[in-house]
């Protein structure tokens, strides 16, 4: 056991001496009160401390004792439907002990370590064993299938005892290699280090949402990285709710990376109340919650992440797609502007450490579609909210996440005023998947890249337009600039906008979304004929159709498609009317 002593206090970092023989991330109990605390820098014999608790009342002279191994977290059947704090500390399972408050030092194991769990086995005694290797299954929630994998650090090939299928806990033993080497039900792992796998994948099928805007105009695919960044009040965490709820990933990761302690509550009560519309059960049965509040000690923001997305790789090494709301790396980088003025380092901009895209890219790069080491796919899509000051996309964070993310969802003032939901704006907005998820789209339409390519045309056509209207009014325009206007408000009313409360709007299949933005980019297409004819576009508006095809979102239910043939069907009715009288009239 190794033991040193306080030197010196700054707020969450602490230094210490005689801790010569500690590896850099070791984990070591700090003070007294033996607070939880990682070795993150060595130099001359004196070790800086992160403390993850508060150190109110810490003071030189105490001890502090290394634990010899890295920060860890502990994996194995339990995680699912747990409220963690930012260091792997069930929330839940500490008010029980001790109230609200969490008390300093207080402890408690991960996992339930009491609970036996009906475990069946895959193989046999003496079977040939690897890293990553399944052993057997167990039903952790009616909607997650836990398998029990050979931990990547075995060295060991054949398993000399096996205890087969049963009930076991988490601690106990029900395997063991020739080594020696014991294998339980949980293990541990370095959460600042990525989980191993045997070849990582390029993508190729989208994280179906069912918001439009994201699945047809910025998609992101299975295994991606995506940014939503807005000002206070645009909706990313309306956003990320929406899509935790909807996508169609098996496991649901929800950081909140120093978020207001309201909006935490939000979600720490709402998300048990609601019912995954997959299984008809509680949507906690596929999701794992990690609250890290604004008021909570600024030092655990800084690892909340990397416990985050060590639990989804995890998962994602059972051949799972997993998707991580990480709400917000903003909150998170201030942590990491915390810590490093703390220790006086050299500030780079806006006092943000210099490090700070060294720290993005390891987060957002252990995202991907991989082949785990016992075969299976499985997949971790990122999506990270970013909060910059008065909405400014310009400032560090927001710059730097773009250099590592490939989809980029900008939320716009302009629209979160006007209760346009979601308010993701579509001039600043990108996703640099859609050419390596159209192969998948082309299966449901193959007019999905044509007709997504000609609608985004239309509504920056109609962004130039309204400088003009601005300067000289709408009536100035030529009937066929008036009618892209008039087309790229039923687009916004019609497709984009989107009611997460109404029990029809709330999600769309991909086959109605593209089905309904056909329908409008079709009404163009004839309305822009027509006018060409000489029809004015007073007649066309007042098709009865136009109204039919922006309510189509919220009357057409997901199961009866067939409904919006009947439009289309009025559409060409209609549309042939008008067409017949002015080519009469020619």
């Amino acid at each position: 056991m190794i033991k040193g002593k306080i030197t010196r206090i700054s707020g969450p970092i602490v230094y210490a001496e005689g801790l010569e023989g500690c590896g850099l991330y070791d984990v070591v109990d700090v003070g007294e009160k033996r607070l939880i605390g990682e070795i993150i820098r060595q130099k001359e014999g004196m070790a800086t401390i992160q403390v993850y608790e508060d150190v109110t009342g810490m003071h030189i002279g105490e001890e502090v004792v290394s634990n010899e191994r890295p920060l860890s977290l502990r994996l194995g059947p339990g995680l699912v439907g747990t409220i963690y704090d930012g260091i792997q500390r069930p929330l839940k399972a500490m008010y029980e002990d001790s109230g609200a408050f969490l008390l300093p030092g207080q402890r408690t194991e991960p996992i339930d370590t009491v609970r036996k769990w009906e475990f069946t086995a895959a193989v046999e005694n003496g079977a040939a064993v690897k890293p990553g290797m399944v052993l057997g299954t167990v039903q952790e929630t009616s909607s997650i299938l836990h398998k029990v994998m050979v931990p990547p650090y075995i060295k060991g090939t054949v398993l000399k005892s096996f205890a087969g299928s049963g009930t076991y806990t988490v601690d106990e033993v029900i395997a063991e290699t020739e080594l020696g080497e014991q294998i339980k039900m949980s293990q541990y792992w370095p959460l600042r280090k990525p989980r191993p796998f045997s070849q990582k994948l390029e993508v190729s099928q989208p994280l179906v949402t069912g918001l439009r805007v994201i699945d047809v105009f910025f998609p992101l695919s299975k295994g991606g990285t995506a940014a939503i960044p807005g000002g206070f009040g645009t909706g990313k965490t309306m956003t990320q709710h929406a899509i935790a709820k909807w996508c169609d990933a098996d496991l649901i990761v929800y950081i909140g990376c120093g978020e207001r302690g309201n909006e935490m509550t939000d979600v720490l009560t709402d998300f048990p109340k609601l019912i995954d519309p997959r299984t008809g059960r509680s949507l906690m049965e596929r999701t794992i919650l990690i609250a890290n509040t604004s008021n909570m000690p600024v030092a655990a923001r800084e690892v909340s992440l990397y416990s985050g997305i060590t639990l989804a790789e995890y998962y994602r090494d059972m051949g799972m797609h997993v998707a991580i709301m990480a709400d917000s790396t903003s909150r998170w980088a201030e942590a990491l502007r915390e810590l490093s003025g703390r220790m006086e380092e050299m500030p780079a901009e806006e006092g943000f450490p210099a490090y700070l895209p060294t720290r993005l890219a390891e987060f957002y790069e252990r995202a991907g579609r991989i082949t785990s080491l016992n075969g299976q796919e499985g997949s971790v899509s990122v999506i990270g909210a970013v909060s910059p000051p008065g909405g400014d996309f310009s400032e560090p964070v927001t710059q730097h996440t773009k250099r590592f993310i490939r989809c980029f969802w900008a939320l716009d003032r302009e629209l979160a005023n006007a209760r346009h939901y979601p308010a993701i704006g579509w001039i600043d907005s990108y996703s640099e998947y859609a050419a390596e998820i159209r192969q998948w789209w082309d299966k449901f339409d193959p007019r999905w890249a044509d007709i997504r390519v000609r609608a985004l045309d239309l509504l920056k056509r109609e962004q130039r337009l309204q400088q003009i209207v601005r300067l000289i009014g709408a009536d100035a325009l030529p009937e066929a600039d008036r009618l892209v206007l008039t087309v790229s408000e039923m687009i916004k009313n019609g497709f984009l906008q989107q009611d997460a409360f109404d029990k029809v709007d709330q999600f769309s299949v991909p086959e109605k979304q593209v089905q309904i933005l056909l329908l409008i980019m079709s009404f163009y297409e004839r309305a822009a004929a027509l006018i060409k004819s000489g029809c004015p576009l007073l007649r066309i508006n007042e098709l009865a159709v136009k109204n039919e095809i922006i309510r189509a979102k919220g009357v057409v239910e997901n199961t009866q498609l067939d409904k919006l043939s009947v439009i289309h069907n009025h559409l060409e009715s209609q549309m042939g009317e008008l067409e017949r009288l002015y080519q009469r009239e020619s």
